[in-house]
């Protein structure tokens, strides 16, 4: 890995020298436009939209559209005066728990890694931060642009993740919310059900992005000239449900048939339950009636047995 940024890490009086390295990378397979008859690359040249001359690099400069056609140009020294006081340091503000922080302003990932002689204070932090179970929120400028991150722990390793600032995550808006849905018993039962027949522990390495494969398998096939092979076909999906109860029970039996587990049992007590009680009063009148004949057997039992001393004295 190249680390993108070297700085250091403003704990207390604690300064610790740190590089910065991209934690992620997009695994996407990228394009490039080509010409469709002879695959020669499409080139673009940077013009002006008044003169139609084409402009190199160093005539480019960054522009503010204040609308009605008029644009305000801002150059290096503009952005050079700006207060960028932590261009080189990561400013720890406070810590706080982890759970505190909602992760849709979480943005991209970075690891730290100790430069020099900061190996030690590097760790100090580091364990420090794992005892305490808390993260620090601290100010970054990365690419001459002030950011919100955390300072966490991952792998023993000091994990910066930059974040969103609090008014660049939108509101929701939307008018079911004000709306009074309400779900009935039976169905929320169902949908627990299907939440059982489909919980598991999470394991990254088990999930694959299979339209990348599927590409990667059209180029090679096209590199080593062999025939495409079409990949299969998934499964079809079930019939369209009538109602929001079909659908849950349809989804309950396809885990429960992709599982081989029997989570469905919660849901078919809730649905049996008005039927069970139903059948209860039945079942104590069966039971009454054979306790009714039950005296006039034990009389004739008696009367049998007596005329057994009889026969004995008559012979």
């Amino acid at each position: 890995m190249r680390a993108i940024w070297k700085g250091a890490v403003s704990f207390g009086l604690v300064s610790i020298a740190v590089k910065l390295y991209s934690a992620t990378e997009e695994k996407d397979i990228r394009f490039h436009q080509v010409h469709r008859t002879d695959g020669g690359r499409i080139r673009y040249k940077r013009t002006c939209s008044l003169d139609g001359e084409e402009v190199t690099y160093d005539d480019i400069a960054k522009g503010y559209d204040v609308g009605g056609g008029e644009m305000v140009v801002l150059t290096d020294a503009d952005f050079s005066d700006l207060p960028l006081t932590s261009s080189r340091a990561i400013d720890v503000l406070q810590f706080v728990p982890a759970d505190e922080i909602d992760p849709i302003m979480f943005a991209k990932a970075y690891y730290l890694e100790p430069e020099g002689q900061a190996a030690k204070p590097y760790v100090l932090l580091r364990d420090a931060l794992a005892d305490a179970d808390r993260v620090a929120i601290v100010k970054i400028a990365i690419r001459q642009r002030e950011q919100l991150a955390t300072l966490r722990v991952r792998d023993d390793v000091l994990v910066l993740n930059t974040m969103l600032w609090p008014d660049e995550v939108r509101a929701v808006d939307f008018g079911f919310l004000d709306e009074e849905i309400e779900t009935r018993p039976a169905e929320l039962a169902m949908a627990s059900s299907l939440i059982d027949s489909m919980a598991g522990s999470f394991k990254p390495e088990e999930f694959t992005d299979n339209y990348r494969e599927a590409l990667q398998e059209v180029i090679d096939a096209k590199v080593e000239g062999r025939e495409v092979v079409a990949p299969e076909e998934p499964d079809e999906e079930p019939a369209a449900a009538v109602d929001l109860m079909a659908a849950l029970r349809a989804s309950v039996e396809r885990a429960k048939k992709a599982r081989g587990e029997g989570a469905q049992q919660r849901a078919e007590e809730v649905d049996a339950e008005p039927e069970r009680s139903k059948q209860a009063p039945k079942k104590a009148t069966k039971k009454a009636a054979p306790a009714k004949k039950s005296s006039p057997a034990k009389k004739s039992t008696g009367s049998t047995r007596k005329s057994v001393p009889a026969k004995k004295k008559s012979a």
